[in-house]
């Protein structure tokens, strides 16, 4: 499984943020009756055992969905779907906050920069790219999002380099094709 950060992060006013709800500090979010105790267990997922993680994480998905189109379903969505990635909690969770992401991009989809995805498009195509979830997408920024994803995988494929080890003996990437590489 990928993991974008090494802390969950949301873009905030230009800047990557460390995960912390709310989201950002410039920013007071209100939570609604409905919403607040969704956020309280997606602020308490880490902490669980990955077994109970899995299906937590199920049912928030499907709980978010189920709210009403308001800002902070957007919000829930985009968290809950970057903290999927942070270990193998099953295809069928996945394949849940996959939908949900998608279907709450659908109901409000953000602005991105012109030229750039929003970041809730990046997450979005990562989640079809490398793990495979299925969802439709008409919006022009998921499109190109996903050229994104695709011309970055290209530029890796063909990243070459030459580092010299400890003992002076060059290694070329390129050469190590196939092998693990640290």
């Amino acid at each position: 499984m990928r993991n974008h950060w090494a802390t969950t992060t949301l873009l905030c006013a230009g800047i990557f943020i460390v995960f912390s709800l709310p989201i950002c500090a410039e920013e007071k979010v209100v939570w609604s009756e409905q919403e607040k105790p969704i956020a309280e267990q997606i602020r308490g997922l880490r902490k669980l055992d990955d077994s109970v993680r899995a299906r937590t994480t199920k049912d928030l998905a499907v709980q978010i969905r189920q709210l009403p189109v308001v800002p902070n379903k957007l919000r829930l969505a985009g968290v809950l779907a970057n903290l999927s990635t942070e270990g193998d909690f099953g295809r069928d969770t996945l394949q849940e906050v996959t939908t949900t992401l998608a279907q709450a991009l659908r109901e409000q989809p953000p602005m991105g920069k012109p030229g750039e995805p929003d970041e809730l498009y990046v997450e979005l195509a990562s989640l079809v790219r490398y793990e495979h979830m299925q969802t439709e997408s008409d919006n022009p920024q998921f499109r190109e999002a996903m050229t994104r994803l695709e011309s970055d995988d290209s530029k890796r494929q063909k990243a070459d380099f030459t580092l010299a080890d400890l003992q002076g003996k060059s290694w070329h990437l390129r050469d190590l094709k196939g092998k693990v590489v640290l």
